[in-house]
């Protein structure tokens, strides 16, 4: 199943990051620090370098197979995924970044982000096969797609992971609990008759 493209257009701004409140209580809310963010395009893994490995890197959803990308969500150890559900959620998607790899014209590498379009968002689905974990192609999601939500002003960038990830993202300036703030999570038990 393919989608056509959502784009959407940048805008610039600062950076002041804070927790959200964590939905899942087996992750770990984290956000980032501005000044561990670089301001512009440096980063870790060029386009040039990924383009040289054969990997392409997309912002729209424009080519994106669900299915393929469901297999990578499984891979990882997520659920699998109703793709109606993951269209839906695409389209409510403020940024993403996917990398595609040119040899077998499959996503390898995938995040999102949603938010108020303003000052917040949280970045989801951060996804890498494990067939190409190692290569940086993880890093060069995220550093991407922060940049790309600090050029709409988004203001609040967060994310959720699972603790023994958490020494991934640390390296890219997001911190857990910054200032002693904690996340919650709703949960309302169903009453017994």
């Amino acid at each position: 199943m393919l989608l056509p493209a959502i784009t959407s257009a940048p805008f610039s701004s600062s950076l002041r990051l804070t927790n959200p409140i964590s939905p899942h209580p087996r992750y770990v809310a984290v956000s980032i620090s501005a000044q561990a963010s670089p301001a512009n395009s440096s980063y870790s893994v060029s386009d040039k370098d990924l383009e040289s490995r054969g990997f392409v890197l997309h912002r729209t959803v424009s080519d994106l197979n669900l299915d393929h990308l469901n297999s990578v969500f499984a891979a990882v150890g997520f659920p699998k995924r109703d793709p109606d559900k993951i269209r839906v959620a695409l389209e409510n998607t403020d940024a993403l970044l996917w990398i595609q790899y040119g040899k077998t014209q499959r996503p390898v590498a995938f995040a999102r982000a949603t938010g108020d379009g303003v000052f917040n968002a949280i970045i989801w689905d951060v996804v890498v096969d494990p067939s190409f974990q190692g290569l940086g192609l993880g890093k060069a999601v995220i550093e991407r797609i922060i940049e790309d939500l600090r050029r709409k002003g988004i203001s609040n960038i967060a994310l959720y992971s699972e603790p023994r990830v958490l020494g991934f993202y640390r390296p890219l300036g997001f911190v857990a609990d910054p200032d002693g703030i904690r996340g919650m999570v709703y949960s309302r038990k169903k009453k017994k008759n």
